[in-house]
């Protein structure tokens, strides 16, 4: 019998150096005690709760009668990329063409793609924290520097212009940020976003990716985009998709838009790894943008009352200090309160305790603020019934009046 044991399996230092997306770790844990028979409520996911809106499915059913199976054009069909220009022209007052515009499997590949296109080893990549847990990862994979810059609880989590002054080196290359942010739901204003571009203005080296994939998630002004800015525009790759705002996160769909030049060494990149995403899919996303906006703001609402009932809720506990997001669907409390407090001879050090404590004792499942580059917070995603919502913040709630 083949001895499986004996297999000397040397892994490449890429992948030992590579941490372990913690939302999805969580959701497994999650999974695992719910499987167990545990009732597990699951707030770790960035995923809505809604179903793809009924005409988005009939596209894709129409696709497949259609004869739609082959493969596609690397960087997308070409009337879905000039359907995304036509959304950008309409929502964000951007004018691109087609051949700006790459679409991934994903708005994950799409900011692999950028930063691999853009990011040599030794590069300085400025990162707004708290962060997606992935910005720093794939950082990371193109052999670049993070350099988490974090925005203060007390200005919404947000990085002001004069911290970026700060952290910008003749070394750094790439500024990341999320707006509506995953995972504090801040939103950056035009005028805040106006700040940042003046100083990104004087750095003709750097560059900027603007993750805007909570766009239609937005309880406050109006959607800016850094791309705005004429100046800056072709130093800008505006990165966005269809998850969230059509609740579609298991159709994989994402895009960028971008300089010719940048838009081409990402549609070279895609044609290495995963050619063109899925025929069905991009069709599906096709109907989608032409649909409009009505059913994203619809769920927007649903997610504003769930925001401020989970507020409300969070009042009644003691120690949490959260900001009001504005957008996406997470709330963000510092939880460093708990830090010291024990239970049952376990001590509570940092947020990852506290959040495998919730888990195991009141069967809900956060992620640590560790993993978005904010130690002292934990994550609580509300994209789920108000029901569930109401029922996790009571048990949270007793769990934690149990640390002493």
């Amino acid at each position: 019998m083949y001895d499986t044991e004996a297999v000397n399996i040397v892994l490449s230092d890429r992948i030992t150096a590579l941490a372990e997306s913690q939302t999805i770790a969580m959701a497994k844990k999650g999974r695992e005690l719910a499987a167990q028979g545990f009732d597990v409520i699951n707030l770790s996911f960035g995923e809505p709760d809604f179903q793809t809106p009924q005409y988005i499915k009939d596209a894709a059913k129409k696709a497949i009668d259609d004869g739609f199976t082959f493969y596609t054009p690397v960087p997308g069909y070409p009337e879905l990329r000039q359907a995304i220009v036509d959304k950008l022209k309409r929502d964000n007052n951007l004018d691109y063409k087609p051949e700006n515009i790459v679409v991934s499997t994903g708005a994950k590949q799409s900011i692999a793609n950028v930063v691999m296109c853009l990011v040599n080893p030794g590069d300085e990549v400025v990162v707004f924290a708290p962060y997606w847990v992935s910005y720093e990862e794939i950082v990371k994979l193109a052999e670049g520097v993070p350099v988490p810059v974090m925005g203060t609880l007390e200005n919404d989590y947000k990085v002001t212009a004069e911290q970026l002054e700060k952290a910008i080196t003749p070394k750094t290359k790439l500024v990341m940020y999320s707006s509506p942010c995953n995972p504090s739901g801040s939103v950056f204003s035009k005028d805040e976003l106006e700040a940042l571009a003046k100083v990104l203005e004087k750095h003709p080296q750097v560059f900027v990716m603007a993750d805007e994939i909570y766009e239609y998630i937005n309880f406050g002004e109006k959607h800016a985009s850094i791309a705005g800015f004429d100046y800056l525009k072709d130093r800008v790759i505006t990165v966005n998709g269809f998850s969230k705002g059509y609740a579609m996160t298991g159709w994989r769909v994402g895009y960028i838009a971008a300089h010719k030049e940048i838009a081409s060494a990402c549609d070279k990149m895609q044609s290495q790894i995963t050619s063109g995403t899925c025929s069905i899919a991009q069709k599906a996303a096709y109907a989608a943008l032409q649909g409009g906006s009505a059913s994203a703001e619809e769920m927007a609402a649903h997610y504003l009352r769930r925001r401020d009932l989970v507020l409300g809720l969070m009042k009644e506990i003691p120690g949490f200090k959260t900001n009001v997001p504005n957008g996406a669907f997470y709330i963000f409390p510092d939880v460093s309160y708990y830090f010291g407090k024990s239970v049952n001879g376990k001590t509570i050090k940092d947020s990852f305790d506290l959040s495998m404590y919730l888990l195991t004792d009141a069967y809900v499942a956060l992620v640590s603020g560790d993993a978005f580059g904010a130690p002292n917070c934990i994550r609580f995603s509300y994209a789920t019934s108000d029901e569930k919502l109401v029922e996790a913040m009571k048990r949270i709630k007793e769990s934690l009046a149990k640390l002493q």
